[in-house]
């Protein structure tokens, strides 16, 4: 069965936004199996996470961006294609501005900064979403279809009447050298009669033919192209990016025609739809269960358990299913026991570990056991291991899973890591009360 994956360090990459024009650095991180692809926008306050997931599509003109509570990533599925064409699952991208960098217009420089990061395997199975019959999107001329396949594999056409493009058409069974070699460099392009009223949208302020395959009314700009397809190549880059927001790998035959992000998104819509994956939920192994999930900000929380400042410890519920639940914890120097926990050299006490690790487990009990309103009590501890110390500046990523459940109380194993390593873990024993 094959295993989930992340990178082993950090990486970063720089440049321009496409559309916004602003300098950007992205700084690849290693993800905890399960948490898929997150974005940080580490230029805001609280370093607001969002989930590469469709739910979170806010505009897919000229691009895809993701949004929540009125924070956004714009252009990012060059990204995308690349953590999917590498076979990456779980990775945080650090953004500090609002736009990914274009850098040459393909998803090469991205390749080219995970690949030398390193891509490690990690100790949970992959959950792949396998499709089993055929599930079809038409609409304003263009169509896209999900069929069965023991591989993923894409098939794209493209037809846009122009003479140095025509119809081009393309399939590939995708794995990762398939995609470095003949996908990855693959150039965005546009139209030089677009590119004035791109610019009147306030769009393309990044945009130049370094950064992008400029057509003409008869001719292409650019002294060369990487491929004599290379139009339809990266309408294949931008699907397989796209894909990443179904939430899970998936197992199939893609089938494009004239399609664009517009329509990959409603296509993911609707596969979700057929599948009986709704917003927010994920597969549950390879199989092809499926299970609920949903995420808690700050305020949802606070409904559920009734910790507060300074014993609430959990800053968002990033998923919550029937069986666990993920959770971040961002460690500030400001937190009070700071000041008298080895001044001079502030360590995060274990058993404010052991407790930020116990309220998501509460939040996982509560919920699952249906006893909303009812008060969390530990009722044992077990196989507690400390295994690196957390510092102030250190983001916990917490996550908890069911190993029995009773109506009166439930068992639960829990860790945390920090940048990828495991920190600490224990088993938790919950009961509950009026």
């Amino acid at each position: 069965m094959a295993k989930q994956k992340t990178i082993r360090n950090p990486a970063s990459f720089f440049g321009v936004g496409l559309h916004t024009g602003s300098e950007t650095t992205i700084t690849f991180k290693p993800a905890p199996p399960d948490t898929g692809v997150v974005f940080v926008r580490i230029d805001l306050p609280g370093h607001p996470h969002i989930r590469a997931d469709v739910a979170h599509v806010t505009d897919v003109a000229r691009g895809t961006t993701i949004g929540l509570d009125g924070v956004k990533v714009l252009t990012i599925e060059h990204v995308l294609a690349a953590f999917a064409g590498l076979g990456i699952d779980n990775i945080y991208a650090e953004v500090n501005a609002s736009e990914a960098p274009v850098g040459d217009g393909s998803a090469a420089p991205f390749v080219k900064v995970l690949t030398e990061a390193g891509i490690i395997e990690q100790d949970r199975p992959r959950r792949e979403i396998r499709i089993t019959e055929a599930v079809t999107y038409e609409g304003e001329g263009v169509a896209l279809m999900a069929l069965p396949s023991e591989r993923l594999r894409l098939s794209y056409t493209i037809e846009y009447g122009h003479p140095a493009l025509g119809t081009q058409f393309k399939s590939f069974v995708i794995d990762p050298e398939v995609f470095v070699r003949e996908i990855a460099p693959a150039r965005t392009f546009c139209f030089l009669r677009d590119v004035e009223q791109l610019k009147a949208l306030g769009l393309i302020k990044g945009g130049s033919i370094e950064n992008a395959v400029v057509i003409g009314d008869e001719q292409i700009l650019n002294e060369s192209l990487r491929f004599g397809d290379e139009f339809v190549r990266h309408k294949l880059l931008d699907l397989l990016g796209d894909l990443v927001l179904l939430g899970s790998p998936l197992r199939g035959h893609i089938v494009a025609m004239k399609a664009g992000h517009a329509a990959h998104v409603e296509f993911i819509k609707r596969l979700r739809s057929e599948i009986g994956i709704g917003e927010g939920e994920a597969p549950a192994g390879e199989t092809g269960a499926q299970e609920q999930t949903v995420a808690l900000n700050i305020n949802q929380i606070r409904d559920i358990i009734p910790h507060r400042f300074p014993m609430l410890l959990v800053d968002r519920i990033t998923k919550l299913t029937a069986t666990y639940a993920c959770g971040i914890k961002n460690v500030t120097i400001g937190e009070p026991y700071f000041e008298g926990h080895i001044p001079g050299n502030p360590i995060m006490p274990g058993v404010l570990i052991i407790e930020a690790m116990a309220q998501v487990g509460a939040v996982l009990i509560l919920t699952r056991v249906g006893k909303l309103g009812k008060l969390p009590f530990l009722m044992s501890i077990e196989k507690a291991k400390f295994r690196k110390p957390i510092f102030p500046g250190d983001q916990m990523d917490i996550r908890v899973e069911v190993i029995h459940l009773h109506k009166k109380y439930g068992r639960l194993r829990g860790e945390v890591r920090v940048g990828g390593s495991l920190a600490s873990e224990a088993e938790i024993t919950f009961g509950t009360a009026q």
